[in-house]
């Protein structure tokens, strides 16, 4: 079985992106055949400014590594490094449909939020599928938004398999991950950069547990009961904490006594000490880029590898060869 999971540099890693994609994909490390790709060429559509893009695309290899990745129980490159991707992505354009794109409710979403139509984020769902099939992926992990685009992609290998012969393309499955922690923002809105709310995994203590400390609350006193129900020092305390470290602060939640200033001190502790053997990683790796740059090398060189022989395959159906 292979498992494809791509990982999109938009700026600095938060918690959420820790353990609604990151976590989840090291923890599948060992159950079957990984390819993990830094997806740079989507980036593109949103970024325009090339060291932002250099400086993002390093940082999520760092982050990557730094929480646990291992180079020996998976293939991690960058999307880029292939650029085998592109005339797949090209092939499978000259079978999909207009309406089948038009559809796709993530380009409407990026228009609505403000940026600007282009061609690439039309087009988004192609490359996608490009990325998944070049590789004969049998499992992809996704979150609902991007359930639609690996329909797109079933689509599409349905279209080019029955013109051009059964077998030309694998047919990937989607594997929604229902159990993947809900993270809160600090405002307690879904943790995500566009709206500002986000934790980050590395930085500095003092301004990171100055971010804990700005958490919204309720104006319940020292000594009243708290509100256990949609709390989001509960729900962020909950992903760091020990079970029975959870279980006294609800406790204290439901007694009384002790201030919201106690609780986020408690959450910015475990914080704090949650992420602390992955700062350390960071820190050599950040101090040795050659290790880096060796695993995204050999990276790249196994995903050219296998994406050379899925390519000639489909050269070879369509005519090209």
């Amino acid at each position: 079985m292979r498992i494809l999971t791509g990982l999109q540099p938009s700026g600095k890693l938060h918690v959420g992106n820790y353990f609604g994609a990151i976590k989840p994909a090291i923890d599948a490390q060992g159950e079957g055949d990984g390819y993990y790709f830094i997806a740079d060429y989507h980036a593109m559509t949103t970024t325009h400014d090339p060291n932002e893009l250099r400086e993002n695309v390093r940082g999520v290899a760092i982050d990557f590594l730094a929480c646990g990745f291992d180079p020996s129980k998976g293939v991690f490159f960058k999307q880029s490094a292939v650029p085998e991707v592109n005339e797949l992505a090209w092939i499978l354009s000259t079978v999909c449909p207009m309406g089948l794109l038009e559809r796709c409710h993530s380009y409407k979403d990026k228009i609505a939020k403000g940026i600007s139509a282009n061609h690439a984020l039309f087009a988004y769902p192609a490359l996608m599928a490009a990325d998944i099939l070049l590789y004969d992926s049998n499992v992809v992990p996704v979150g609902e938004d991007q359930k639609q685009h690996l329909e797109v992609t079933r689509d599409l290998v349905g279209k080019i398999n029955d013109l051009y012969g059964e077998g030309t393309l694998v047919m990937p499955t989607a594997r929604i991950r229902s159990d993947v922690a809900k993270v809160p923002g600090l405002d307690g809105e879904k943790m995500s950069k566009s709206y500002n709310n986000t934790l980050p995994i590395f930085g500095d203590e003092k301004p990171l547990k100055k971010l804990i400390m700005r958490i919204k609350t309720d104006s319940a006193a020292v000594e009243d009961p708290k509100p256990t129900e949609n709390s989001i020092i509960l729900a962020l305390y909950q992903l760091f904490a020990s079970d029975g470290d959870y279980r006294q602060m609800i406790t204290d939640y439901e007694q009384g006594g002790c201030g919201y200033g106690d609780f986020k001190k408690r959450l910015a502790e475990a914080y704090w000490d949650y992420f602390a053997p992955m700062r350390a990683r960071r820190e050599e790796l950040v101090a040795h880029p050659e290790e880096v740059d060796a695993v995204l090398q050999a990276g790249a060189e196994k995903a050219r590898e296998e994406a050379t022989k899925v390519l000639n395959r489909v050269r070879r159906a369509v005519g090209l060869i």
